[in-house]
């Protein structure tokens, strides 16, 4: 006699995307309580997505390098013999997947061709991955009443992973910047000299400011430092829960459009992010407790004017 039902559920983007898909993932779990439900994944996201409460198991070998790597996956795959498979990548790498489990591929939504679940909106693409993911989970047959307005959607839910992290106080109340982006686009990047008049101007006001991010923002941190030098660098030295449990008793968060940014939002602080022309708000912002900035170029968006926007928004102490 055959166990559980087998789900399989694809995802291994960027961090901001992986963080949208968290209402996918909770929806998924919730549709099928008594499965085995398994992630394919990449490595950056292995230790978030095992403490989570939605995965039985977690691959991280998704983007497999070569031809031979990519059908051993496929036949892992075919072997698994998953019951159905939710594409939440849906790109041209999942389609090829999806085309060398046939013949007799199982039933899969996402966007591969010839498959069984398609999600059939032409306009996805012009659509926030919130709603996009909820209307493919309702084609699907598993969310009839997903919110597929535009904005309709709540943002991720994490307090399962703020649950689990300590929430020293802070005498002063933090305001937390995440000065990175991908070094593949620049242009989302606010200036660092920037940064460093916005941290000594929060400062001023009784913040404590921290700056969180990769390795590679460490530079940024120590520009910021040397014109707020209260400020604390913390890039290179949190992880994703760790950044989680920051934003969750945060009084403020500004940055750019960057994965830290939706970890910080979903988990509830108080969020300005700043937009160049490199992207669209409308496709990338986060949700929650929100405010926008935009620019074509963001060194047009002067210190004073997000300091201002910062202000406004934080919240009351």
């Amino acid at each position: 006699m055959r166990g559980p039902e087998r789900i399989l559920v694809i995802k291994f983007s960027a961090l901001g995307d992986f963080v949208l898909a968290l209402p996918a993932f909770a929806r998924i779990r919730a549709a099928h309580p008594g499965a085995r439900v398994t992630l394919l994944t990449t490595p950056p996201f292995e230790t978030l997505a095992r403490a989570s409460p939605y995965f039985d198991e977690v691959r991280t070998d998704g983007r497999p390098n070569g031809p031979g790597a990519w059908l051993r996956l496929a036949r892992q795959l075919r072997c698994a013999a998953f019951d159905r498979v939710y594409d939440l990548q849906t790109n041209d790498r999942t389609n090829l997947l999806f085309q060398a489990l046939r013949p007799g591929p199982p039933p899969w939504s996402g966007t591969a061709f010839g498959c069984s679940l398609p999600h059939r909106n032409r306009d996805r693409a012009s659509m926030h991955p919130l709603e996009r993911q909820a209307e493919q989970l309702r084609d699907a047959g598993i969310w009839p009443d997903a919110p597929v307005a535009p904005l309709s959607a709540p943002g991720p839910d994490l307090s399962w992973i703020v649950a689990r992290q300590p929430q020293p106080r802070s005498e002063r109340p933090t305001a937390l910047l995440a000065p990175g982006s991908s070094a593949r686009h620049p242009r989302k990047r606010w200036p660092a000299a920037f940064y460093a008049r916005l941290a000594a101007g929060l400062e001023a006001r009784g913040f404590a400011v921290v700056v969180v991010g990769g390795i590679q923002e460490s530079s940024i941190a120590r520009a910021i430092q040397r014109q707020a030098p209260r400020a604390r660098d913390l890039t290179g030295r949190t992880d994703f829960a760790q950044i989680a449990a920051l934003g969750a008793r945060a009084a403020l968060a500004v940055g750019n459009d960057t994965g830290p940014i939706h970890l910080i939002a979903a988990a509830g602080a108080p969020t300005l992010v700043l937009f160049s022309s490199a992207s669209s708000p409308a496709l990338n912002a986060p949700r929650g407790r929100v405010a926008v900035l935009q620019a074509a170029d963001l060194a047009e968006l002067s210190a004073d004017k997000v300091l201002t926007a910062a202000l406004a928004l934080a919240a009351p102490p």
